[in-house]
Formats: C-alpha cells, structure tokens, sequence
C-alpha cells in the first residue's frame, strides 16, 4: 500500500508530479539525471573548444564533425534536464554549478592541433559515456526504466561519437 507522500507523486525537496514513477526511482533518476546533465553541459562546452581553436591538416574534417557533435550534445543535455523535470526535479545547468561539480577533467583551453584535440576529446568522451553506464545501471535498479532507457539512448550516441574520433587518431604516435 502506498504512503500518503507516494500516492501523491511526491519527493522530498522535489516538485510534486503525478508521474507514477517509485519516488525512490525518482530520487535516485534526479540525482543521475543531474550528473550527467553537468558533464555532458560540460563536455558540449570542450567540444565547441575544439571546434572555435581547431589547426592543421585535418582542420575542416574536423571542425565540421565537432560542430555536428556539440550540437548532438546540446540536444542531449536537453533530453536529460527535460526527463529531470518530468521526475519532479529541478536541473541545474548554471555555469557555476557546472564548474562545482562536474567529473569530467578540465579541458586545455591552449590546445590546438586537431588530433591533440581529438585526444583530449577522446578521453571525455569515454569519461562520459562509462558514467552513464554507471547511471543506466542506477536508475534501472531505481525502478525508473524510462530514465535507463534514455541514458542508453545517450551512451549509444556517444559511443559512436567516440568511435568517429578516435578513427582520427588511428595510427598516431
């Protein structure tokens, strides 16, 4: 039998929905939901690093892809502060609550040479998509199957991003 604060589609310190979502599925999706919306604002944010700074011989190739990527990402940052919401959550993309709490290591403003950045890239791209492993496995076990769903859908998509970048540095040194 439900509690009065179930039945009501209620989290503690949460906006009220009538999304039957297990609030324990809730908390937890809202907090996974609320590391990956940091690290992927963060990790868009590295790649329109790149594509601004990006040199060499592989400049247009490169610039173009990153451009192609930054904007997947943004859709996706989107997917996930939306699903936050329908739980009854409360995003927080702010700059100053990116720079408190993401995960993802600090990208090098400096860098330049497209494979460097294709590098650098490389390593956030494989940072993000193995916590969001973490989180499909979390919010599954949550009771929240959408929220898993949708970090699936997500990880999907950054693997394949990974996988075209690191076809870039195939044979490097």
């Amino acid at each position: 039998m439900a509690t009065k604060t179930e039945a009501a589609g209620k989290v503690p310190g949460k906006i009220p929905t009538r999304n039957d979502t297990p609030n324990n599925g809730k908390a937890v999706s809202i907090g996974v939901l609320q590391g990956a919306l940091v690290d992927m604002a963060d990790l868009t944010n590295s790649t329109k690093q790149a594509h601004w700074n990006v040199k060499g011989s592989h400049f247009y190739g490169l610039h173009k892809m990153f451009e192609e990527f930054y904007t997947i990402l943004n859709a996706q940052a989107d997917e996930i502060a939306e699903r936050c919401v329908q739980l009854g959550g409360i995003p927080d993309g702010t700059t100053e609550t990116i720079g408190a709490t993401k995960r993802i290591e600090r990208y090098d403003s400096k860098l330049l040479d497209g494979l460097d950045h294709c590098a650098a890239l490389a390593d956030r791209y494989a940072q993000m998509a193995k916590e969001l492993r973490e989180g499909i496995d979390q919010t599954d076990e949550a009771g929240d199957a959408d929220t898993s769903d949708l970090l699936t859908q997500v990880s999907r998509e950054l693997d394949k991003m990974l996988w075209m970048i690191e076809a870039h540095l195939q044979g490097k040194n």
